[in-house]
Formats: C-alpha cells, sequence, structure tokens
C-alpha cells in the first residue's frame, strides 16, 4: 500500500526522532544529572541567605572536696539543660528575641573527655549569632553558680564568642560541586536501576515444504 502525501511527513518525524534516541550514548542520564544538580546547587548558593555562627565556651570546675570527675559529668548535664525551657527564659531578655527563636538558633557540644561546653549561636547577621550565643552561656553560668555550694561544681566563662567574619554556610563554587556530586550518584543510580536493552534475536527464516515448492510450480 502507498503512503500517501500527509503520512509521508509524520513518518519521516517518527523515524528521525528514533534515529535522535539511538544516536545517544547509553550512559546519556549520568552527565545530565551531574550537570542538573550542579545548576541546581549553584542556584542555591547564590540565593540562599548567608548564615553566621559564633560560639561561646564554658567549664567546669570542681571543688577541692569534690569527687573526681565531678566537673566532667556537671559538664554534661548542664550542656543538656542549656536549651532547656527555664534557661532560655533567663537568656531571651539578653538576646532579644523569642525563647521559641533562640531555642532553633543555638545548639551545645560536650566532650566526654573535657569539661567543657561548647554554646554556637547562629543567624543571618555576625553580631545577632555572637549575641545569642552570649546570651545563653550567660544564663547556664548564672543559673549553675547558684547551687555551686550543693553540686560542689561551678561554671567558668572560658571564651565568649565573638561576630564571625565569614559565613558557615556554603558558597556558590562549593554549593555546585556538592549539587554536581549529588547528581552523578543520582544518575549512577539511574544507570543500575533501569532495565537493559536486549538486542532482537535474528528472524528465523523456516524452509518450506517440497510438497508444496512442488504444487506451486505446477500451478505457475
Amino acid at each position: 500500500m502507498t503512503e500517501s502525501p500527509q503520512q509521508e511527513p509524520a513518518t519521516r518525524r517518527g523515524h528521525g526522532r528514533l534515529r535522535a534516541r539511538n544516536s545517544l550514548p547509553p550512559w546519556w542520564p549520568l552527565p545530565a544529572c551531574v550537570l542538573a544538580g550542579a545548576l541546581c546547587g549553584t542556584v542555591y548558593g547564590v540565593t540562599a541567605t548567608p548564615q553566621y555562627a559564633a560560639t561561646s565556651y564554658v567549664i567546669a570546675v570542681s571543688d577541692k572536696d569534690a569527687q573526681p570527675g565531678a566537673a566532667l559529668g556537671f559538664a554534661q548535664a548542664y550542656g543538656r539543660i542549656a536549651t532547656s525551657d527555664s534557661t532560655l527564659a533567663g537568656a531571651r531578655v539578653a538576646a532579644g528575641v523569642s525563647a521559641k527563636t533562640l531555642r532553633s538558633q543555638v545548639r551545645t557540644e560536650t566532650s566526654p573527655d573535657s569539661p567543657m561546653i561548647a554554646i554556637t549561636g547562629t543567624s543571618d547577621r555576625p553580631a545577632e549569632a555572637a549575641d545569642f550565643a552570649n546570651a545563653v552561656a550567660d544564663a547556664v553560668f548564672v543559673s549553675s553558680n547558684q547551687v555551686a555550694k550543693n553540686t560542689g561544681v561551678r561554671l567558668m566563662s572560658f571564651s565568649q564568642a565573638i561576630p564571625p567574619a565569614e559565613p558557615v554556610s556554603p558558597s556558590a563554587p562549593l554549593a555546585a560541586a556538592v549539587g554536581g556530586c549529588t547528581g552523578g550518584l543520582l544518575g549512577g543510580l539511574f544507570l543500575l536501576v533501569r532495565p537493559r536493552r536486549g538486542r532482537r534475536p535474528a528472524a528465523m527464516t523456516v524452509p518450506a515444504p517440497a510438497g508444496s515448492v512442488a504444487a506451486e510450480r505446477e500451478l505457475v
């Protein structure tokens, strides 16, 4: 059957799409995912608001009559209550924000080998990040020393937080590199899990029976 003139352009377009699809290498999703991830990371690094972090350090000191290791144990305890409601209620006045905001912007870290408490404040403004950290450190210092006679351990301010000069949020090149690596990982996983295309088996030619061939010759 002869194709009509209207069907020929559609058929040619279909063949053209098939040839373009077959011309792509089988590993094309990998560079495409790397490029997309790097682009997303660059956009995030350029548009995201820089975040700053400032850290204040408080150290626990035990009295001479206290048990060995008391300072280390109380440092762990005070590190846990640094972001409690009672501590933040006293720190929010000095910080100038609500206790809810202060809880989301402050984190504490302790070490099992040292009676040191690190209180870190984060904000999009360097001075505010330092104010958050110092406000919480002062609140922990006051509340712990009120019971120092009973615990035998008191806190001392080791180092106050100062406004940082550089943000801790990733820069645009770093965000692009992280996005590219993430995209490459996703592209590699896609190549591993996608179904593989197998080759089509060659058409098998079945010989016609001898009797049918002879009958066809007689008819001709």
